[in-house]
């Protein structure tokens, strides 16, 4: 799995200062992409030495990590979630912004906060859209809590 760059975001998870690694190599192809550059497999490499180094650069910084794609590996965002809470603990967040339509297994979420599901959909619009169709969960345990709303405005 390749990551192109990585930014300090404030808006992709609700009440986070959050590291977003943008991962290439998306498999989903969804018309009207705003990061179709993420589609081709680019960048370098992220590795479990990569992101912790990413990561203890912004130490104090940051109160998130988000991998902002990886559907083409989703079980290494999974082990690299798991990475991030072994070395950090459960005060650094995590989340996963994916395009698929199916919730992974409870199992494969345990190391994650927060998770985005769906696909962009031009004509639903993003999270902020009343008639989106992606979702926004924070993960507790074993379910999946709806959050999608705080990022409409009323």
């Amino acid at each position: 799995m390749r990551y192109v760059n990585h930014d300090i975001v404030f808006q992709e998870f609700p009440d986070e200062v959050t590291l977003a690694i943008n991962i290439s190599g998306c498999p989903n192809g969804c018309p009207g992409c705003h990061s179709p550059h993420l589609q081709q497999d680019t960048g370098d490499e992220l590795t479990g030495e990569r992101l912790t180094a990413l990561v203890e650069n912004y130490r104090g910084e940051i109160t998130c990590v988000g991998f902002m794609g990886g559907d083409a590996d989703p079980a290494r965002v999974f082990r690299l979630a798991a990475l991030l809470k072994e070395h950090f603990g459960p005060t650094l967040h995590t989340g996963w912004y994916s395009g698929r339509t199916q919730v992974p297994a409870a199992r494969d979420l345990v190391h994650l906060d927060y998770l985005k599901l769906g696909p962009y959909i031009a004509a639903r619009g993003p999270l902020s859209a009343a008639t989106t169709n992606q979702r926004m969960f924070r993960v507790e345990g074993e379910k999946l809590i709806d959050i999608t709303a705080r990022f409409q405005k009323a």
